[in-house]
Protein backbone atom coordinates (compact mmCIF):
# COMPACT_ATOMS: atom_id res chain seq x y z
CA UNK A 1 0.00 0.00 0.00
CA UNK A 2 1.62 3.22 -1.17
CA UNK A 3 1.30 6.85 -0.15
CA UNK A 4 -0.57 9.84 -1.53
CA UNK A 5 1.47 12.79 -2.74
CA UNK A 6 -0.01 16.21 -1.97
CA UNK A 7 2.18 19.29 -2.22
CA UNK A 8 0.94 22.87 -1.90
CA UNK A 9 3.04 26.00 -2.32
CA UNK A 10 2.49 29.69 -2.86
CA UNK A 11 3.02 31.14 -6.32
CA UNK A 12 4.69 34.48 -6.98
CA UNK A 13 3.02 37.14 -9.10
CA UNK A 14 1.09 35.81 -12.08
CA UNK A 15 3.10 32.54 -11.93
CA UNK A 16 3.72 32.73 -15.68
CA UNK A 17 6.72 30.39 -15.55
CA UNK A 18 4.65 27.61 -13.98
CA UNK A 19 1.93 28.21 -16.58
CA UNK A 20 4.52 27.55 -19.27
CA UNK A 21 5.46 24.26 -17.58
CA UNK A 22 1.85 23.13 -16.98
CA UNK A 23 0.73 24.00 -20.53
CA UNK A 24 3.95 22.50 -21.97
CA UNK A 25 5.07 25.69 -23.64
CA UNK A 26 8.24 24.99 -21.64
CA UNK A 27 9.11 21.25 -21.56
CA UNK A 28 11.66 19.94 -19.02
CA UNK A 29 14.18 17.23 -19.96
CA UNK A 30 12.18 14.40 -18.35
CA UNK A 31 9.11 14.99 -20.55
CA UNK A 32 8.38 12.59 -23.43
CA UNK A 33 7.20 15.11 -26.00
CA UNK A 34 5.61 12.43 -28.20
CA UNK A 35 3.14 11.72 -25.38
CA UNK A 36 2.25 15.32 -24.53
CA UNK A 37 -0.99 15.06 -26.50
CA UNK A 38 -2.25 12.61 -23.83
CA UNK A 39 -2.28 15.38 -21.20
CA UNK A 40 -5.80 16.42 -20.23
CA UNK A 41 -7.45 19.59 -18.93
CA UNK A 42 -9.71 18.55 -16.04
CA UNK A 43 -11.24 21.99 -15.39
CA UNK A 44 -12.99 23.85 -18.17
CA UNK A 45 -12.05 27.51 -18.48
CA UNK A 46 -14.77 30.20 -18.42
CA UNK A 47 -15.86 31.60 -21.75
CA UNK A 48 -13.23 33.93 -23.19
CA UNK A 49 -10.43 32.46 -21.03
CA UNK A 50 -7.78 30.53 -22.94
CA UNK A 51 -5.04 29.67 -20.44
CA UNK A 52 -4.09 29.23 -16.79
CA UNK A 53 -2.77 32.76 -16.25
CA UNK A 54 -5.98 34.29 -17.62
CA UNK A 55 -8.04 31.91 -15.48
CA UNK A 56 -6.33 33.17 -12.30
CA UNK A 57 -7.02 36.80 -13.21
CA UNK A 58 -10.61 36.01 -14.24
CA UNK A 59 -11.33 34.53 -10.82
CA UNK A 60 -9.82 37.55 -9.05
CA UNK A 61 -11.82 39.95 -11.21
CA UNK A 62 -15.12 38.15 -10.55
CA UNK A 63 -14.78 37.19 -6.89
CA UNK A 64 -16.27 40.38 -5.50
CA UNK A 65 -13.15 41.43 -3.62
CA UNK A 66 -13.43 44.78 -1.88
CA UNK A 67 -9.79 45.36 -1.02
CA UNK A 68 -7.17 46.18 -3.61
CA UNK A 69 -4.76 43.31 -4.19
CA UNK A 70 -1.28 44.12 -2.89
CA UNK A 71 1.74 44.08 -5.17
CA UNK A 72 3.38 41.18 -3.30
CA UNK A 73 0.15 39.42 -2.31
CA UNK A 74 -0.16 35.75 -3.21
CA UNK A 75 -2.68 35.36 -6.01
CA UNK A 76 -2.55 31.60 -6.54
CA UNK A 77 -1.47 28.33 -4.94
CA UNK A 78 0.22 25.50 -6.80
CA UNK A 79 -1.15 22.06 -5.88
CA UNK A 80 0.48 18.83 -7.07
CA UNK A 81 -1.45 15.56 -6.65
CA UNK A 82 -0.04 12.09 -7.26
CA UNK A 83 1.00 8.91 -5.47
CA UNK A 84 3.95 6.58 -5.07
CA UNK A 85 5.38 5.83 -8.57
CA UNK A 86 4.77 2.09 -8.35
CA UNK A 87 1.18 2.65 -7.16
CA UNK A 88 0.39 5.18 -9.89
CA UNK A 89 1.69 2.65 -12.40
CA UNK A 90 -0.60 0.02 -10.87
CA UNK A 91 -3.59 2.39 -10.99
CA UNK A 92 -2.86 3.18 -14.64
CA UNK A 93 -2.52 -0.48 -15.63
CA UNK A 94 -5.80 -1.28 -13.85
CA UNK A 95 -7.61 1.32 -15.96
CA UNK A 96 -8.44 3.45 -12.90
CA UNK A 97 -6.48 6.55 -13.87
CA UNK A 98 -9.49 8.54 -15.13
CA UNK A 99 -11.45 7.71 -11.98
CA UNK A 100 -8.46 8.70 -9.82
CA UNK A 101 -8.16 12.03 -11.67
CA UNK A 102 -11.89 12.70 -11.34
CA UNK A 103 -11.90 11.95 -7.59
CA UNK A 104 -8.75 14.05 -7.06
CA UNK A 105 -10.37 16.97 -8.87
CA UNK A 106 -13.54 16.47 -6.84
CA UNK A 107 -11.54 16.60 -3.61
CA UNK A 108 -9.90 19.86 -4.74
CA UNK A 109 -13.24 21.51 -5.50
CA UNK A 110 -14.82 20.29 -2.26
CA UNK A 111 -11.84 21.43 -0.17
CA UNK A 112 -11.06 24.83 -1.73
CA UNK A 113 -14.33 25.67 -3.45
CA UNK A 114 -15.26 24.77 -7.03
CA UNK A 115 -14.94 28.34 -8.30
CA UNK A 116 -11.47 28.71 -6.72
CA UNK A 117 -10.00 25.70 -8.57
CA UNK A 118 -9.30 27.53 -11.83
CA UNK A 119 -7.05 24.94 -13.49
CA UNK A 120 -6.20 21.24 -13.18
CA UNK A 121 -4.09 19.42 -15.76
CA UNK A 122 -3.37 15.67 -15.79
CA UNK A 123 0.19 15.06 -17.05
CA UNK A 124 0.72 11.68 -18.72
CA UNK A 125 3.92 12.52 -20.61
CA UNK A 126 6.18 11.88 -17.60
CA UNK A 127 7.11 8.65 -15.82
CA UNK A 128 4.59 9.07 -12.99
CA UNK A 129 1.08 10.41 -13.74
CA UNK A 130 0.23 13.51 -11.67
CA UNK A 131 -2.06 16.53 -11.58
CA UNK A 132 -0.96 20.17 -11.50
CA UNK A 133 -3.84 22.20 -10.05
CA UNK A 134 -4.15 25.93 -9.43
CA UNK A 135 -6.19 27.35 -6.55
CA UNK A 136 -6.97 31.03 -6.04
CA UNK A 137 -6.97 31.40 -2.21
CA UNK A 138 -10.26 33.25 -1.77
CA UNK A 139 -12.03 32.61 1.53
CA UNK A 140 -14.74 34.06 3.72
CA UNK A 141 -15.31 34.71 7.38
CA UNK A 142 -13.18 36.28 10.05
CA UNK A 143 -9.48 36.56 9.42
CA UNK A 144 -7.42 33.99 11.24
CA UNK A 145 -5.14 36.56 12.90
CA UNK A 146 -8.13 38.63 14.01
CA UNK A 147 -9.80 35.54 15.45
CA UNK A 148 -6.68 34.60 17.43
CA UNK A 149 -6.39 38.17 18.73
CA UNK A 150 -10.05 38.18 19.78
CA UNK A 151 -9.68 34.85 21.60
CA UNK A 152 -6.56 36.14 23.36
CA UNK A 153 -8.40 39.27 24.51
CA UNK A 154 -11.32 37.16 25.70
CA UNK A 155 -9.02 35.08 27.91
CA UNK A 156 -7.49 38.21 29.40
CA UNK A 157 -10.93 39.72 30.07
CA UNK A 158 -10.49 42.53 27.56
CA UNK A 159 -13.66 43.48 25.74
CA UNK A 160 -13.66 42.83 22.00
CA UNK A 161 -16.09 43.13 19.13
CA UNK A 162 -16.54 40.61 16.37
CA UNK A 163 -17.04 41.88 12.87
CA UNK A 164 -20.28 40.97 11.12
CA UNK A 165 -18.76 41.06 7.67
CA UNK A 166 -18.71 37.78 5.76
CA UNK A 167 -17.32 38.86 2.43
CA UNK A 168 -14.85 37.20 0.06
CA UNK A 169 -11.20 38.04 0.59
CA UNK A 170 -7.87 36.93 -0.82
CA UNK A 171 -5.75 35.35 1.93
CA UNK A 172 -3.26 32.56 1.23
CA UNK A 173 -2.09 32.48 4.88
CA UNK A 174 -5.55 31.46 6.08
CA UNK A 175 -5.85 28.73 3.45
CA UNK A 176 -2.35 27.41 4.25
CA UNK A 177 -2.54 27.52 8.06
CA UNK A 178 -0.60 24.66 9.68
CA UNK A 179 -3.70 22.88 11.03
CA UNK A 180 -5.39 23.11 7.61
CA UNK A 181 -2.34 21.73 5.79
CA UNK A 182 -2.42 18.67 8.07
CA UNK A 183 -6.14 18.30 7.49
CA UNK A 184 -5.64 18.44 3.70
CA UNK A 185 -3.21 15.50 3.89
CA UNK A 186 -5.70 13.50 5.96
CA UNK A 187 -8.82 14.16 3.89
CA UNK A 188 -7.03 13.60 0.57
CA UNK A 189 -5.70 10.26 1.84
CA UNK A 190 -9.25 9.30 2.86
CA UNK A 191 -10.52 10.14 -0.63
CA UNK A 192 -7.72 8.08 -2.22
CA UNK A 193 -8.04 5.03 0.08
CA UNK A 194 -10.12 3.19 -2.54
CA UNK A 195 -7.05 3.24 -4.83
CA UNK A 196 -4.77 1.67 -2.22
CA UNK A 197 -3.12 4.96 -1.20
CA UNK A 198 -2.69 6.15 2.38
CA UNK A 199 -1.48 9.21 4.29
CA UNK A 200 2.22 9.77 4.83
CA UNK A 201 3.72 9.60 8.31
CA UNK A 202 2.58 12.67 10.26
CA UNK A 203 5.46 14.78 11.52
CA UNK A 204 7.95 13.23 9.09
CA UNK A 205 11.01 15.39 8.34
CA UNK A 206 10.98 14.33 4.69
CA UNK A 207 10.92 17.32 2.35
CA UNK A 208 9.22 17.41 -1.04
CA UNK A 209 11.17 18.62 -4.03
CA UNK A 210 9.79 19.16 -7.49
CA UNK A 211 10.85 17.09 -10.50
CA UNK A 212 12.61 20.14 -11.92
CA UNK A 213 14.51 20.63 -8.65
CA UNK A 214 15.48 16.94 -8.55
CA UNK A 215 16.97 16.98 -12.05
CA UNK A 216 18.58 20.35 -11.39
CA UNK A 217 20.31 18.98 -8.26
CA UNK A 218 21.45 15.83 -10.11
CA UNK A 219 22.84 17.99 -12.91
CA UNK A 220 24.66 20.29 -10.48
CA UNK A 221 26.04 17.36 -8.48
CA UNK A 222 27.27 15.67 -11.65
CA UNK A 223 29.05 18.86 -12.76
CA UNK A 224 30.58 19.30 -9.30
CA UNK A 225 31.91 15.74 -9.35
CA UNK A 226 33.32 16.19 -12.85
CA UNK A 227 35.03 19.41 -11.75
CA UNK A 228 36.50 17.64 -8.71
CA UNK A 229 37.83 14.87 -10.95
CA UNK A 230 39.53 17.44 -13.19
CA UNK A 231 41.04 19.21 -10.16
CA UNK A 232 42.35 15.90 -8.78
CA UNK A 233 43.88 15.05 -12.15
CA UNK A 234 45.63 18.44 -12.21
CA UNK A 235 46.90 17.88 -8.66
CA UNK A 236 48.16 14.43 -9.59
CA UNK A 237 50.00 15.89 -12.59
CA UNK A 238 51.56 18.56 -10.34
CA UNK A 239 52.65 15.93 -7.82
CA UNK A 240 54.16 13.83 -10.59
CA UNK A 241 56.27 16.82 -11.66
CA UNK A 242 57.33 17.40 -8.05
CA UNK A 243 58.38 13.76 -7.72
CA UNK A 244 60.45 14.01 -10.89
CA UNK A 245 62.17 17.12 -9.52
CA UNK A 246 62.91 15.43 -6.20
CA UNK A 247 64.25 12.35 -7.95
CA UNK A 248 66.58 14.59 -9.97
CA UNK A 249 67.77 16.22 -6.73
CA UNK A 250 68.32 12.80 -5.19
CA UNK A 251 70.44 11.72 -8.15
CA UNK A 252 72.47 14.90 -7.78
CA UNK A 253 73.14 14.06 -4.12
CA UNK A 254 74.18 10.51 -5.04
CA UNK A 255 76.60 11.88 -7.62
CA UNK A 256 78.12 14.03 -4.87
CA UNK A 257 78.64 10.88 -2.76
CA UNK A 258 80.61 9.21 -5.55
CA UNK A 259 82.80 12.29 -6.11
CA UNK A 260 85.04 11.73 -3.01
CA UNK A 261 85.86 8.22 -4.20
CA UNK A 262 87.13 9.52 -7.50
CA UNK A 263 89.17 12.19 -5.72
CA UNK A 264 90.72 9.61 -3.36
CA UNK A 265 91.88 7.54 -6.33
CA UNK A 266 93.33 10.57 -8.07
CA UNK A 267 95.21 11.74 -4.95
CA UNK A 268 96.79 8.32 -4.42
CA UNK A 269 98.18 8.40 -7.91
CA UNK A 270 99.74 11.80 -7.18
CA UNK A 271 101.30 10.56 -3.97
CA UNK A 272 99.27 12.72 -1.65
CA UNK A 273 97.06 9.98 -0.18
CA UNK A 274 96.99 11.44 3.30
CA UNK A 275 95.65 14.82 2.21
CA UNK A 276 93.14 13.26 -0.14
CA UNK A 277 91.91 10.86 2.52
CA UNK A 278 91.49 13.67 4.97
CA UNK A 279 89.64 15.76 2.39
CA UNK A 280 87.41 12.82 1.37
CA UNK A 281 86.55 12.03 4.97
CA UNK A 282 85.56 15.62 5.53
CA UNK A 283 83.29 15.70 2.46
CA UNK A 284 81.75 12.29 3.21
CA UNK A 285 81.15 13.34 6.80
CA UNK A 286 79.51 16.53 5.64
CA UNK A 287 77.27 14.57 3.27
CA UNK A 288 76.27 11.99 5.89
CA UNK A 289 75.41 14.77 8.32
CA UNK A 290 73.41 16.63 5.65
CA UNK A 291 69.67 15.73 6.09
CA UNK A 292 68.78 16.48 2.43
CA UNK A 293 68.84 12.85 1.08
CA UNK A 294 66.57 11.59 3.84
CA UNK A 295 64.29 14.62 3.45
CA UNK A 296 64.00 14.04 -0.30
CA UNK A 297 63.14 10.38 0.23
CA UNK A 298 60.41 11.30 2.73
CA UNK A 299 58.94 13.99 0.46
CA UNK A 300 58.84 11.55 -2.44
CA UNK A 301 57.12 8.96 -0.26
CA UNK A 302 54.60 11.58 0.97
CA UNK A 303 53.85 12.73 -2.57
CA UNK A 304 53.34 9.16 -3.73
CA UNK A 305 50.91 8.62 -0.86
CA UNK A 306 49.10 11.81 -1.85
CA UNK A 307 48.85 10.64 -5.47
CA UNK A 308 47.52 7.28 -4.33
CA UNK A 309 44.89 9.08 -2.21
CA UNK A 310 43.90 11.33 -5.12
CA UNK A 311 43.59 8.29 -7.37
CA UNK A 312 41.24 6.69 -4.86
CA UNK A 313 39.15 9.89 -4.72
CA UNK A 314 38.99 10.01 -8.51
CA UNK A 315 37.86 6.39 -8.72
CA UNK A 316 35.23 6.99 -6.01
CA UNK A 317 33.87 10.06 -7.80
CA UNK A 318 33.87 8.23 -11.12
CA UNK A 319 31.86 5.41 -9.54
CA UNK A 320 29.37 7.98 -8.20
CA UNK A 321 29.06 9.55 -11.67
CA UNK A 322 28.51 6.08 -13.15
CA UNK A 323 25.78 5.35 -10.56
CA UNK A 324 23.99 8.64 -11.28
CA UNK A 325 24.30 8.08 -15.04
CA UNK A 326 23.02 4.50 -14.72
CA UNK A 327 19.99 5.70 -12.73
CA UNK A 328 19.28 8.39 -15.29
CA UNK A 329 19.71 5.94 -18.19
CA UNK A 330 17.33 3.50 -16.50
CA UNK A 331 14.67 6.17 -16.05
CA UNK A 332 15.04 7.22 -19.69
CA UNK A 333 14.84 3.56 -20.81
CA UNK A 334 11.71 2.99 -18.70
CA UNK A 335 10.07 6.09 -20.12
CA UNK A 336 10.95 5.08 -23.68
CA UNK A 337 9.58 1.58 -23.10
CA UNK A 338 6.37 2.98 -21.67
CA UNK A 339 6.14 5.41 -24.60
CA UNK A 340 6.57 2.56 -27.08
CA UNK A 341 3.80 0.61 -25.37
CA UNK A 342 1.47 3.60 -25.55
CA UNK A 343 2.35 4.21 -29.20
CA UNK A 344 1.70 0.55 -30.03
CA UNK A 345 -1.64 0.74 -28.25
CA UNK A 346 -2.53 3.87 -30.20
CA UNK A 347 -1.54 2.18 -33.44
CA UNK A 348 -3.85 -0.74 -32.60
CA UNK A 349 -6.64 1.71 -31.84
CA UNK A 350 -5.98 3.44 -35.15
CA UNK A 351 -6.15 0.09 -37.00
CA UNK A 352 -9.36 -1.01 -35.28
CA UNK A 353 -11.01 2.42 -35.19
CA UNK A 354 -9.53 4.55 -37.98
CA UNK A 355 -12.12 7.27 -37.43
CA UNK A 356 -10.67 8.12 -33.98
CA UNK A 357 -7.79 10.15 -35.46
CA UNK A 358 -10.28 12.21 -37.43
CA UNK A 359 -12.39 12.83 -34.32
CA UNK A 360 -9.39 14.31 -32.53
CA UNK A 361 -9.24 17.02 -35.20
CA UNK A 362 -12.97 17.68 -34.81
CA UNK A 363 -12.54 18.27 -31.07
CA UNK A 364 -11.06 21.72 -31.70
CA UNK A 365 -13.85 22.54 -34.13
CA UNK A 366 -16.47 21.70 -31.50
CA UNK A 367 -14.67 23.86 -28.97
CA UNK A 368 -14.48 26.80 -31.38
CA UNK A 369 -18.18 26.43 -32.25
CA UNK A 370 -19.01 26.74 -28.57
CA UNK A 371 -19.83 23.20 -27.43
CA UNK A 372 -18.68 22.11 -23.99
CA UNK A 373 -17.12 18.72 -23.24
CA UNK A 374 -20.49 17.12 -22.60
CA UNK A 375 -21.86 18.34 -25.94
CA UNK A 376 -18.72 17.24 -27.79
CA UNK A 377 -18.91 13.81 -26.17
CA UNK A 378 -22.56 13.47 -27.21
CA UNK A 379 -21.73 14.57 -30.75
CA UNK A 380 -18.96 11.98 -31.04
CA UNK A 381 -21.49 9.16 -30.49
CA UNK A 382 -22.69 9.89 -34.07
CA UNK A 383 -26.25 10.11 -32.75
CA UNK A 384 -28.53 13.17 -33.15
CA UNK A 385 -28.02 15.64 -30.31
CA UNK A 386 -30.63 18.25 -29.39
CA UNK A 387 -29.09 21.58 -28.47
CA UNK A 388 -30.24 24.98 -27.27
CA UNK A 389 -27.71 27.73 -26.78
CA UNK A 390 -25.20 29.74 -28.76
CA UNK A 391 -23.15 28.56 -31.75
CA UNK A 392 -20.19 30.46 -33.13
CA UNK A 393 -19.37 30.60 -36.84
CA UNK A 394 -15.65 30.68 -37.47
CA UNK A 395 -16.22 31.59 -41.11
CA UNK A 396 -18.46 34.60 -40.37
CA UNK A 397 -16.90 35.41 -36.99
CA UNK A 398 -20.34 35.75 -35.45
CA UNK A 399 -22.29 33.97 -32.70
CA UNK A 400 -25.90 32.95 -33.36
CA UNK A 401 -28.65 31.84 -31.00
CA UNK A 402 -29.90 28.27 -31.56
CA UNK A 403 -33.24 27.00 -30.17
CA UNK A 404 -33.90 23.25 -30.02
CA UNK A 405 -31.83 22.31 -33.06
CA UNK A 406 -30.46 18.85 -33.88
CA UNK A 407 -26.70 18.49 -34.24
CA UNK A 408 -25.04 15.41 -35.64
CA UNK A 409 -21.56 14.37 -36.75
CA UNK A 410 -21.84 11.90 -39.62
CA UNK A 411 -19.12 9.74 -41.20
CA UNK A 412 -18.40 11.05 -44.69
CA UNK A 413 -15.33 9.99 -46.62
CA UNK A 414 -15.48 13.22 -48.65
CA UNK A 415 -15.85 15.45 -45.56
CA UNK A 416 -13.08 17.04 -43.48
CA UNK A 417 -11.14 14.24 -41.72
CA UNK A 418 -13.81 11.76 -42.81
CA UNK A 419 -16.83 13.46 -41.17
CA UNK A 420 -19.51 16.05 -41.86
CA UNK A 421 -21.14 18.35 -39.30
CA UNK A 422 -24.90 18.78 -39.83
CA UNK A 423 -27.55 20.99 -38.24
CA UNK A 424 -31.16 19.86 -38.61
CA UNK A 425 -30.02 17.34 -41.20
CA UNK A 426 -28.27 19.92 -43.43
CA UNK A 427 -24.65 20.95 -43.76
CA UNK A 428 -23.61 23.17 -40.84
CA UNK A 429 -22.26 25.87 -43.13
CA UNK A 430 -25.70 26.21 -44.77
CA UNK A 431 -27.33 26.73 -41.38
CA UNK A 432 -24.81 29.43 -40.43
CA UNK A 433 -25.28 31.10 -43.82
CA UNK A 434 -29.08 31.18 -43.35
CA UNK A 435 -28.76 32.52 -39.80
CA UNK A 436 -26.46 35.27 -41.01
CA UNK A 437 -28.89 36.22 -43.77
CA UNK A 438 -31.81 36.40 -41.32
CA UNK A 439 -29.74 38.45 -38.87
CA UNK A 440 -28.96 41.14 -41.47
CA UNK A 441 -32.58 41.14 -42.68
CA UNK A 442 -33.71 42.00 -39.16
CA UNK A 443 -31.52 45.10 -39.16
CA UNK A 444 -32.64 46.09 -42.66
CA UNK A 445 -29.68 44.94 -44.75
CA UNK A 446 -30.21 42.80 -47.84
CA UNK A 447 -26.94 40.91 -48.24
CA UNK A 448 -27.91 39.35 -51.58
CA UNK A 449 -28.99 42.71 -53.02
CA UNK A 450 -25.79 44.35 -51.80
CA UNK A 451 -23.73 41.68 -53.51
CA UNK A 452 -25.64 42.09 -56.81
CA UNK A 453 -25.22 45.85 -56.70
CA UNK A 454 -21.55 45.43 -56.10
CA UNK A 455 -21.24 43.24 -59.18
CA UNK A 456 -23.10 45.77 -61.44
CA UNK A 457 -20.89 48.57 -60.25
Amino acid sequence: MGYVVLHIEKAAGTDAAMSGHVERRIAPANVITTLTYLNEELVEFPKGVTNRTEAIQHRLDNAGLERKIGKNQVRALRVMLSGSPEDMKRIRQAGQLNAWAKDSCGWLQKTFGKENVVSAVLHLDEKTPHIHATVVPITRGERRKAKLEREKNARSGKRTYRTKKDRPRLCADDVMARDKLKAYQTTYAEAMAKYGLRRGVEGSEAKHISTQQYYREVFVRKNEIAEQVENLKEQRQTLTVDIAALQAQREAVRSELTQPRREIKTDKLKGVAVDATTKAVERIGALFHDPKPARYEKQIADLRDAIEGKDKDIKSLQREIATIQAGHDKEVADLKQEAQQVIKALMRVDDLCPYVKGLLKWENYCKNVGLDKEGTRALFTMQPYRYTGELHSIRYNHTFRANDIVLQLKPDKDGPSGFRFTINGKDGDEWFKQQRKEFYQKIGIDIEGTKSLGKRM
